[in-house]
């Protein structure tokens, strides 16, 4: 019966998810990326850590708060769609955040 029990996979990785809240909300906080995506702090930690050294997110300070940019332009990592930018896909699942 659908809706009787979670799911237990998705079409994203938390890798893409993460890189959707960035994108749509430069100035969000950890916690609020953490709750949304549905993993713990440290796990978006993880993430940012490995897109920033990917060349997907660079974090700049602004005071108290970080303000994360998003490189639009970047190839996707899986060969299937390594031939289109993230912009791509962040464009088509924006309306997800809304």
């Amino acid at each position: 019966m659908p809706g009787s029990r979670p799911e237990t996979w998705t079409f994203l990785s938390n890798h893409g998810h993460v890189l959707l809240c960035l994108a749509m909300q430069p100035g969000i906080r950890v916690r609020d990326v953490a709750d949304r995506v549905g993993i713990t702090e440290r796990a978006v930690l993880r993430i940012l850590a490995e897109l920033e050294a990917g060349g997907y997110v660079e974090r700049q300070r602004a005071g108290r708060r970080t303000i994360y940019r998003v490189d639009l332009d970047r190839p996707m990592r899986h060969p299937v769609e390594s031939t289109r930018p993230v912009r791509d896909l962040l464009e088509a699942l924006a309306d997800a955040w809304r």
